[in-house]
């Protein structure tokens, strides 16, 4: 087993692919294909496979050199917030992160957690098992905590960039921790 270098969460040592700039071991990108195997397979577990994408993202933040992952650290932090305070079907959530994504550009580097509470490793032997949506949320919700230090410069920059303000769901925003505001894209983009 090897530790991955993005998340920290022990994986078999492998060759094989990762990602061109979410900084990851082989094992832990193979792992995060196992989930996104399940999820494009089955209607069911399609509806929160964004937030599979958000929570993994998150986690491998790549060179803070790197615009590309600075922007996408920032651009998936955000949806993985909203998603997690005000809950929406998929296709909304992708509407505000394609609204998001023209104002990337203004996301600073953020700084990762010094380690992450849960991990895909976590997750992955949940893979298309009656498991697998609870898992994804307690994975997703403890990354969000873990980005505890970030959530007000989310939170504004989100806030910089939407329309309407929307109230959390109240259940989900005392499960994710978030108490400050929260925007999200509805109606017309700014």
């Amino acid at each position: 087993m090897e530790p991955c270098y993005g998340c920290g969460g022990h994986f078999p040592d492998m060759d094989g692919p990762t990602h061109r700039y979410m900084q990851s071991s082989s094992g832990c990108f193979a792992a995060f294909n196992t989930l996104l195997a399940a999820e494009y397979s089955s209607v069911d577990l399609g509806r929160i496979n964004r937030l599979t994408v958000d929570t993994w993202a998150v986690q491998h933040p790549g060179d803070p050199g790197d615009r590309r992952a600075v922007q996408s650290v920032g651009l998936h932090l955000a949806r993985l917030m909203l998603q997690l305070a005000c809950p929406r079907p998929p296709a909304e959530t992708n509407q505000v992160m394609l609204h998001f994504s023209r104002h990337k550009h203004t996301l600073r580097a953020l700084v990762p957690p010094s380690d992450f509470s849960k991990t895909v490793a976590d997750v992955a032997p949940f893979a298309g098992t009656p498991q697998h949506v609870s898992k994804v949320h307690e994975w997703a919700e403890a990354t969000w905590k873990d980005w505890s230090h970030e959530h007000a410069y989310i939170d504004d920059w989100i806030a910089r960039h939407s329309d309407h303000a929307v109230q959390p769901d109240q259940t989900a925003s005392k499960r994710s921790g978030h108490t400050g505001r929260v925007k999200t894209l509805i109606g017309d983009p700014k």
